[in-house]
């Protein structure tokens, strides 16, 4: 674990200092709600379509105003973080906003690649992260390949670009060492630019869609190319290369709140990104979850609970889940105490997926194994349980996808934190057999706005959305009064007062009854 800086905590108090709030945000009044929402009736009640809506209409707004994109480091994100700690504080939360640094990058237009006059296909061609800008026409020049299928030290050297003439564009192959080493001894040989094709193996034939690590490795376009785009190159006379990019060091934004009751010895951590992909508004991926979060910190504000619960908004997941690295790692180097006392973490990332399915994160490896999951802490199995309990006593099917550590939880099971979570499919296809289970279409993307500018309030399922955040708000309440199951912390969980025997806003959800189906897409 590298050493980091100490983390830059801002209180609500301060936050007209450090942030700009809405002027809804700024002006809103404490909530009077003065239920106490402790069973599963009632909280499962008070996180209504509408209040999901509501918070989701909001993030729309927020991306129509700011070109479309709530990325973190750009003025869309920080308008979502001011709309979050505005709601917290209505509700009578003090949300803490956590600032840290980041690699921003943007691809500012589509780049393009074109050899002999002939532009190549979108779908040959991909920036790398990272990478500088520039409108380059150039003599072409491959350096230490042949195109053969093969893993390829391209590049790799610098003796590899003797006799590299200055000036002109690099033509490297994938393979052996990084793209960013690639780069800067194409850089350092005289090259214009650097375009790197696939190694042309099996599963490695398209578009390499790589990232050079940090801003400032080199100035030079980068750019990734399908092996069959460049092996076409290889008899190019001249390529021009457009690139337009924003490669920098940002800052960018965390927002936490807790309940007022509970122990803090044993916090029950509940958590959304708040980014999206720079290409769109990010609704789906992940607007929903944290809207589903919000509206269950909503109607958790007067709850009395046995544990604390610590809601979380992070920032700068879409470049690598580097809000809640920074948040653990934080703990871990200033604060290790505050860390042990997580008893758990619950995820929430795209869950209102349009062709949705109810996926519950594999927490005991039974579905996919550790083949395919990353390694789950103990007590990550309970949890998992505990979600398909809750749909099963509503009379809904759900299924598994695998714990690929690719959200959230992926830095909380690094230190040994059990996790779990919610999802409802991303860019993978669902089944025929899912459709039967889940509705919806089979062969088709869960979603096909994934990581694209439609993503908007228009790519969300509105039942899905209903139940998945039904059942979080079930699972948080069950583990804010009990983690027996999970770490043996308290009595076992009993449900109080009136229980679930049907879907609790009385509306028909009926796909079946409890049945476990894996399903491979990742968020």
């Amino acid at each position: 674990m590298s050493a980091r800086k100490p983390s830059r905590w801002i209180t609500s108090a301060a936050l007209a200092g450090a942030l700009t709030l809405t002027a809804s945000s700024a002006v809103a009044a404490p909530t009077r709600d003065s239920s106490n929402n402790n069973t599963t009736f009632k909280i499962t009640q008070a996180v209504t379509e509408e209040k999901l809506l509501s918070h989701l209409t909001a993030l729309q707004g927020i991306a129509d105003s700011n070109d479309g994109t709530r990325a973190s480091g750009t003025p869309g994100y920080q308008a979502s973080v001011d709309y979050v700690v505005g709601k917290l504080q209505a509700a009578g939360y003090t949300p803490e906003v956590q600032e840290f640094s980041f690699p921003f990058f943007q691809e500012v237009v589509p780049t393009t690649v074109t050899a002999d006059g002939t532009t190549l296909a979108t779908e040959d061609v991909a920036i790398m992260s990272y990478s500088g800008s520039g409108n380059v026409a150039a003599p072409v020049q491959a350096v230490d390949t042949t195109g053969a299928r093969v893993v390829s030290t391209s590049g790799c050297e610098a003796e590899d670009f003797a006799g590299f003439t200055a000036g002109s564009v690099a033509l490297l192959q994938r393979g052996t060492c990084s793209f960013a080493q690639k780069a800067a001894n194409a850089e350092a040989a005289g090259a214009s630019a650097v375009l790197i094709f696939n190694t042309g193996l099996d599963g490695s034939e398209g578009v390499v869609n790589g990232t050079l690590g940090e801003p400032g490795v080199t100035t030079l376009p980068v750019v990734g190319l399908s092996y069959r785009a460049g092996v076409e190159l290889l008899d190019a006379q001249e390529v021009s290369v457009t690139a337009e990019t924003v490669s920098e060091t940002r800052t960018t934004y965390n927002v936490l709140a807790e309940t007022g009751t509970g122990d803090p010895a044993n916090t029950v951590m509940v958590g959304a990104h708040l980014d999206g992909a720079p290409e769109g508004p990010g609704i789906n991926d992940n607007g929903t979850g944290s809207a589903g979060i919000l509206a269950i910190a909503e109607a958790m504000a007067k709850t009395k609970t046995e544990n604390n619960v610590r809601f979380a908004w992070w920032g700068a997941e879409e470049l690598g889940l580097l809000g809640a690295e920074h948040y653990v790692y934080d703990l871990a180097e200033n604060d290790p105490a505050a860390l042990e006392d997580i008893a758990l973490y619950l995820n929430f990332d795209m869950i209102g997926s349009p062709n949705y399915g109810r996926f519950v994160y594999d927490g005991d490896g039974s579905a996919f194994g550790p083949d395919v999951s990353a390694e789950a802490p103990e007590g990550s199995g309970a949890i998992e349980a505990a979600f398909h309990e809750y749909f099963g006593s509503v009379g809904l099917a759900s299924g598994e996808t695998e714990f690929s550590g690719r959200s959230d939880y992926g830095p909380f099971i690094e230190v040994g934190i059990p996790a779990g979570g919610l999802f409802t499919g991303a860019e993978g296809v669902k089944t025929e057999e899912q459709a039967a289970l889940f509705g919806g279409e089979a062969g088709q993307a869960y979603d096909s706005c994934y990581h694209t500018a439609c993503d908007s309030i228009g790519n969300v399922s509105v039942q899905g959305l209903g139940e998945m955040s039904d059942a979080a708000a079930a699972v948080v309440l069950r583990y804010a009064m009990s983690t027996h199951d999970v770490n043996g912390e308290g009595e076992p969980y009993r449900q109080k007062g009136k229980g679930v025997t049907g879907h609790p806003k009385g509306k028909d959800r009926g796909h079946g009854p409890h049945e476990h189906r894996a399903e491979q897409a990742t968020a």
